[in-house]
């Protein structure tokens, strides 16, 4: 039984370019639907830094975007088909790639990545979020 209060959105997709400015609208419309909208923006940076990983790190386009609304917070988890752990590390702020761990460390409440039991990994963060009240 789920819990009360909680939504939830899946799509498996191949990450591209073209398809991350369409995933950025779908998650800022999720937030907006679920009475999250001051962390639309923010959500959707990090969903995208995520995703930009995948294809860099895996290999592969593939994977899958869940998006689970609790009552007091929200999770974000990015499933690639890669069995190799995330770690942050200094970046190079010369280089143009390197800091989507440190962004997403610094702009989330929690974040961190596991192994799937079917294989590959998810890696997840998780901001506080209380819904807005709708004003009449």
């Amino acid at each position: 039984m789920a819990e009360t209060g909680t939504a939830q959105y899946r799509q498996e997709l191949d990450v591209r370019p073209s398809t991350l400015g369409c995933v950025r609208t779908i998650v800022k419309a999720h937030m907006r639907l679920w009475g999250c909208a001051p962390l639309a923006e923010t959500v959707a940076l990090c969903v995208h830094e995520l995703l930009v990983n995948v294809p860099r790190h895996t290999g592969s386009p593939r994977c899958e975007l869940i998006l689970d609304r609790h009552p007091d917070h929200l999770r974000v988890t990015v499933n690639d088909t890669s069995r190799t752990l995330p770690t942050v590390r200094e970046p190079d702020w010369i280089k143009e790639s390197g800091r989507g761990l440190v962004l997403l460390k610094q702009l989330t409440d929690d974040w961190g990545a596991e192994l799937n039991p079917d294989g590959g990994k998810g890696v997840w963060f998780e901001m506080r979020a209380t819904p807005q009240r709708e004003t009449a």
